[in-house]
């Protein structure tokens, strides 16, 4: 037996019950950055308002913000920004984004780019978004033949997501254009 064996594993119901910030991860608690930095917010405030400007009221598709996405019973994320279609769960979300856009600050980057990197590919997200607000850039990650391709990384260009149900087109120039200096 190994030591990893005596680690103890937590389900969504244990999950559920705790306070605080986390995610869960194959049964193992992960404990969320403390509040991220101002700019952390500001950004996602504008990424968040830029997206929902886009899409449209017919769409069956909404744009939420910190949102727990249950995975599985031993798995929970919470992505910063998500692109979700039709999923009616009122609790968490059950079904895959389309579009998931984490900002990263010096505590998550090495999660958000490896870890949540992986999981994400392989629960099929269409777009994966990592957002640098030291740099003021985003690299932006496409599913295609169940791997991501990186696009390219985006500062001053739109992103036109054209394959999903909804159009909708993310104008990083504006996203950016108050934290230039």
């Amino acid at each position: 037996m190994s030591n990893l064996d005596l680690i103890p594993r937590y389900t969504y119901d244990d999950y559920s019950l705790w306070e605080g910030e986390w995610e869960l991860i194959e049964g193992i608690p992960v404990s969320m950055a403390p509040a991220p930095m101002r700019i952390h917010q500001q950004i996602a405030s504008e990424l968040f308002f830029a997206f929902r400007q886009v899409i449209d009221d017919e769409c069956e598709c909404e744009v939420l913000y910190e949102t727990d996405w249950k995975l599985s019973n031993d798995t929970v994320l919470r992505p910063d920004i998500v692109l979700v279609c039709g999923d009616d769960n009122e609790r968490y979300l059950s079904k895959a984004p389309k579009i998931i856009i984490e900002i990263l600050s010096p505590s998550t980057a090495k999660k958000d780019e490896t870890l949540k990197y992986n999981i994400y590919e392989d629960e099929k997200v269409e777009y994966y978004i990592l957002v640098y607000p030291s740099d003021l850039k985003a690299k932006v990650y496409k599913l295609e033949q169940n791997r991501y391709t990186k696009i390219g990384d985006f500062t001053n260009e739109k992103l036109k997501f054209e394959d999903i149900e909804c159009l909708a087109t993310i104008d990083f120039k504006e996203v950016f254009r108050k934290f230039k200096k």
